[in-house]
């Protein structure tokens, strides 16, 4: 089936870094300054860059997810996975929301530019432009993602150097009383602003909705956002500085061309047509980019069954989602010719601030449900706290812009959990991480749940395990597990026992020929290998047998020769024709006992198929 279908690995550093750069530099940087310094004045920088900071811890948290869970659909399944459906739901719609309008009016933007060079073109054919483009590039990421990125890096590459260029340029020419007062609606109008801004950064952290496709994610996608915000906030900055010194005040308040009017001051004609371009590079690049990350929400949401299936699909061909891809264009499309810009800005900042909250409390929910297959690459510093920092402040900028932004945005909220009732229903069966922090905060069992499976089959997908021979071994192993409240210490003879007891019933020996053994392997010398790790393993005389079972004991079984208790045992019993795997399967297992926090995951590990994970996953050479 066309759902299937895995995404194809096509996406390096760099197409990372132009994807989050190029959904960044567009509307926000070429038209939003005007509108925004009718609001705060000079200060309008200082929105910027209190918007820019805000943003870090999100990038941090989203960071650390995509590196644990690099799947299509990005933040929404993080939401989805670590907080519920319904949380994913309402996640889900306002990432696709907010990124879709964002692009549609990157291309509206074209049209803005359009009357720079013609004054006299009509709305009509302003929106014509804007819904060629759409449908032009709708068409480039249905043929192939790979496309798509390599062209994101020529429009960046472009942008970027045309926008120094204008900052290093502007800065000889800079009348400073356009800074006086710098502050002339107070400070309040700052944050109001900064809140109007926002919308400016969403294409930062929105790259993680294509981190299936990316290669090597756990290094390119954090990498890959820290780079493009580096970028991207100097260039930001700096270029609302420089223009707001070249540009008169009345002609920058509300104006939809500032950056091509500081150009045309410095350059004439000729400054106002390479700002133009660079504009037009701009929409073009965050058009194309949120084109691609936007499709992936819907794809997401239809694996999950929040959405009707065919959006799942991946086309044969071209590996490619799409339906996805085209109701995302349609979407754009319908915003392209019946919305304005400047009526949903402030809504569109406002939903992406509520996400950039769901963000940092998925963390924070993936954290504390201590799930061992919870792995990220990347770990996000000073945690907790510079995630409820982020969360009291996106609050505070929320409530500084005003009811009308609150309303629109819990109008949405409300449509979306209206329709996760109506359609979602009883198909999800999928427990979220908060589920397992309720559990172990109620003591209940969490057998049966479905996310610690679901992240062990993304990580054996993000690290590229092979499962060899050793790897099946472990899959179809019994398990067994003394933690049990009435449970003392064991001795080893009474351990093997029960060990024996399992080994007969599954390789059809006689117990007491195994259990004689085992005994006689210990008495020889011990098989306790290290400080609280034993690896008991026999030899047996039949053919073509092989066996490993595993054992936990958090209070400890005392060996004969043993000083302190032992937690884990690694029991093996092969025949003698098996030697060759014998030995490498020993070898795996002490791989992976001296791996990193084995300890710490063997002793909390809270059922057997999490004890089963920590061999899945361990570290060894393959």
């Amino acid at each position: 089936e066309g759902g299937s279908i895995k995404l194809k690995k096509e996406l390096n550093l760099l197409d990372v870094v132009c994807i989050a750069s190029g959904a960044m530099i567009s509307s926000g940087l070429f038209i939003l300054p005007g509108i925004a310094y009718a609001k705060a004045g000079p200060a309008v920088v200082f929105s910027y860059l209190l918007a820019g900071i805000l943003v870090i811890p999100a990038m941090f948290s989203k960071a650390e997810l995509a590196t644990a869970m690099p799947k299509a659909g990005g933040d929404y399944f993080f939401i989805e996975r670590s907080m519920g459906s319904a949380a994913g739901m309402v996640g889900g719609f306002i990432s696709w929301f907010s990124l879709g309008l964002k692009s549609a009016f990157a291309l509206i933007g074209i049209g803005a530019i359009a009357i720079l060079i013609s004054p006299d073109i009509s709305d009509i054919q302003i929106k014509a432009i804007a819904a060629g483009f759409c449908i032009l590039f709708t068409l480039v990421n249905v043929f192939s993602v790979k496309v798509a990125g390599k062209i994101q890096v020529s429009l960046v590459i472009g942008l970027v150097t045309l926008l120094v260029l204008y900052i290093i340029g502007g800065s000889f020419s800079l009348e400073h009383q356009r800074y006086i007062p710098i502050m002339p609606f107070g400070l309040s109008s700052v944050f109001s602003t900064a809140g109007l801004v926002f919308v400016s950064y969403a294409g930062l952290t929105k790259v993680v909705s294509i981190a299936e496709e990316v290669k090597n994610p756990g290094k390119n996608i954090p990498l890959g956002m820290f780079l493009s915000f580096l970028l991207c906030l100097p260039l930001y900055v700096l270029t609302i500085f420089i223009t707001i010194g070249l540009v008169p005040p009345a002609e920058l308040k509300n104006s939809l061309t500032p950056i091509s009017l500081g150009a045309g001051s410095i350059a004439g004609i000729s400054g106002v047509i390479i700002m133009a371009v660079a504009a037009i590079l701009a929409f073009v690049s965050t058009a194309n980019a949120g084109m691609l990350s936007a499709s992936r929400y819907p794809m997401a949401m239809s694996r999950d069954k929040l959405l009707p299936s065919f959006f799942q699909k991946v086309d044969t061909k071209r590996k490619t989602p799409i339906f996805s891809i085209i109701f995302t264009g349609l979407f754009m499309l319908a915003a392209i010719l019946f919305l304005k810009l400047e009526s949903l800005v402030k809504a569109a900042s406002t939903m992406y601030i509520f996400l950039l909250i769901l963000m940092n409390l998925s963390l924070i929910v993936m954290r504390e449900s201590k799930i061992q297959n919870y792995r990220p690459k990347f770990r996000a510093p000073l945690y907790p706290w510079f995630q409820i920092l982020g969360i009291v402040a996106y609050g505070f900028i929320i409530f500084e812009m005003g009811g009308l932004s609150l309303l629109i945005a819990g109008t949405f909220i409300g449509l979306a959990l209206i329709w996760y009732l109506i359609y979602v229903g009883v198909r999800i069966e999928r427990r979220s991480a908060l589920m397992h922090i309720i559990e172990r905060i109620t003591a209940r069992d969490s057998s049966g749940a479905t996310l610690p499976a679901e992240l062990r089959k993304i990580l054996i997908e993000r690290d590229n395990i092979i499962a060899d021979r050793f790897h099946r071994l472990v899959e179809n192993c019994e398990i067994l597990d003394y933690d049990l409240p009435e449970g003392g210490k064991h001795t080893a003879e009474e351990v093997f026992e029960v060990v024996s007891s399992i080994f007969s019933r599954r390789l059809g020996i006689n117990k007491t020929k195994l259990l004689n053994l085992f005994m006689e392997r210990e008495r020889q010398s011990s098989t306790v290998i290290a400080h609280g790790y034993a690896i008991p393993h026999i030899i047996i005389e039949e053919k073509g047998r092989f066996d490993l079972l595993l054992v936990r004991s958090r209070k400890g079984i005392i060996f004969p020769d043993g000083i302190q208790p032992v937690h884990a045992l690694f029991v093996v019993v092969s025949s003698l024709d098996e030697r060759n795997f014998y030995l490498r399967a020993l070898a795996a297992i002490a791989q992976i006992i001296q791996g990193c926090h084995f300890e710490k995951r063997w002793m909390t590990a809270r059922s057997k198929e999490e004890l089963r994970d920590i061999l899945l996953l361990g570290e060894r050479k393959r």
